[in-house]
């Protein structure tokens, strides 16, 4: 399946709307909407944003499936 720019702003709006009014984690989220549309999470990725990359990069290192950086962290 192929976005065009309108539906992918509005699969990314979906997914931080998703995040804002349930809680829970931008992984989530995604294979939430993912499921929606009927598209494989590995498919969605290319129309992620940066912003919701970073944020899932950020939630994968934090429960352990992603290897963490070599730079620190502070326990903010």
């Amino acid at each position: 399946m192929l976005f065009d720019r309108e539906t992918q702003n509005i699969f990314i709006k979906e997914i931080e709307k998703y995040v804002e009014n349930n809680g829970g984690t931008y992984i989530d989220a995604t294979l939430i909407v993912c499921e929606g549309y009927e598209l494989d999470p590995s498919a969605a990725a290319k129309y992620l944003t940066k912003p919701i990359i970073e944020k899932i990069e950020e939630e994968g290192i934090d429960i352990n499936i992603l290897p963490r950086n070599n730079t620190t962290k502070l326990p903010v």
